[in-house]
């Protein structure tokens, strides 16, 4: 797929990954179980786009673990890389962030790999030490060629799959917005490896551009909105434009 397509148009929308991505930064900012805020953000927005075992978890209060090791657990991290600034500690919430539905260690795995490499990016480690540390520490290969994954172009579900190819999107990428172009352009669960390789580029790059923060924005509900921003301001996400959420429009 070519890298060259309208970044926005008019029938964009936000999927479940940004709902849970909200859901996930709500708990840490309030202080609350994962589980329960996943499932509060989520029945908020029935019609997001959850796959089928994670809708069946999210309606039923008695609903356990299933054992998946599906991307959900990887493309709803990334607060936790901003939240804390220990390793040991981001890698401990992610595990708790990604247990409550995907407790197959693939999923957990997936979930603490994408915290740990937000954190790597916030605090400045090179791209070079980033792919090294997605590598050593937890067994993914960030070596694969851009071409390769755009011919590809296969709908992986999984952590194993999505996680290191979001990685190669935005280790071979040379801003946050190519990094997302690189990612949609593998096709497959292109919302997903989109989100993944934003939350690095956004740490690794110092943030996300204004003038796309704006088209993102606008897109959200108050609700979804208003979170956003209240954690950015707690945890230094780089907000650009007016602390109301209104990103410079007037």
């Amino acid at each position: 797929m070519a890298k060259d397509f309208p970044l926005f148009v008019p029938s964009s929308t936000f999927t479940d990954d940004t709902v849970l991505t909200v859901a996930v930064a709500s708990a840490i900012r309030e202080g609350a179980g994962f589980g329960a805020s996943i499932r509060r953000w989520g029945r908020r927005y029935p019609n997001a786009g959850y796959g089928g075992w994670f809708r069946r978890w999210l309606f039923r209060e008695d609903a356990a673990p299933y054992n998946s090791f599906g991307n959900g657990s990887a493309m709803r991290v990334a607060a936790i890389g901003w939240a804390f600034d220990d390793l040991d500690v981001a890698l401990r919430e992610a595990a708790k962030s990604a247990e409550v539905t995907h407790n197959h260690p693939e999923g957990i795995k997936g979930a603490q790999a994408v915290a740990a490499a937000v954190l790597a990016g916030r605090m400045g480690q090179t791209k070079d030490r980033m792919a090294a540390l997605l590598s050593d520490r937890f067994g993914y290969d960030c070596s694969m060629e851009l071409s390769v994954l755009q011919r590809r172009g296969e709908f992986d579900v999984t952590c194993q799959g999505t996680v290191p190819a979001a990685a190669v999107a935005f280790l071979q990428s040379t801003s946050f917005e190519d990094a997302v172009r690189n990612a949609v352009s593998f096709g497959g669960d292109a919302d997903t490896l989109a989100c993944i390789a934003g939350a690095m580029a956004e740490a690794h790059y110092g943030g996300v551009p204004a003038e796309i923060q704006v088209e993102v924005l606008r897109r959200l509900d108050d609700r979804l909105r208003a979170e956003v921003v209240a954690f950015a301001q707690r945890y230094g996400v780089p907000l650009a434009g007016d602390v109301d959420g209104n990103t410079g429009e007037r």
